[in-house]
């Protein structure tokens, strides 16, 4: 029913920033986390994860969505957002000098996991503020409803 759009548009950004802030605690609490995965026999530090995001209507580009959209004569086809899945970042692992870490090669350099605390802490800040503007969107959305009802009285 298309008079529930906008609520059905910030239920789905309100999952996808809900999992984004999600990994990005992940992130955090793995930060200083040596031993992530074992491959070929050796100890990998934890991986930095991110979210890829799409629009929920296919294929279709944001800019063909908003074409539509604007085009009058066609109803674009709005469904909001979902994640398309969760990445490893490739940036390379940070090396630091402790001789005495138990993970520290022959050379006394233990590799860290790629998660930049700060970077970290500035995506925290923009998925709550997504998801207090999807919140105050959806509130807006559930008053327009129910002042349409009242007009009805």
């Amino acid at each position: 029913m298309k008079i529930f759009n906008g609520m059905n548009i910030s239920a789905s950004a309100l999952t996808a920033q809900r999992l984004r802030m999600d990994v990005i605690s992940a992130n955090i609490a793995n930060a200083e986390t040596t031993r992530g995965q074992y491959i070929d026999g050796k100890w990998q530090p934890y991986t930095r994860k991110m979210v890829v995001l799409e629009p929920n209507n296919g294929s279709q580009s944001f800019k063909q969505v908003f074409n539509q959209y604007m085009d009058s004569s066609n109803e674009a086809p709005i469904n909001g957002v979902k994640v398309k899945k969760v990445v490893d970042d490739t940036a390379p692992y940070k090396k630091m000098y402790q001789p005495d870490h138990p993970d520290a090669d022959e050379e006394g350099f233990v590799l860290l996991p790629n998660v930049d605390l700060l970077k970290e802490m500035v995506d925290m800040i923009s998925a709550t503020r997504s998801y207090e503007a999807n919140v105050t969107a959806m509130n807006s959305t559930k008053s327009m409803l129910l002042k349409a009802l009242e007009i009805g009285r």
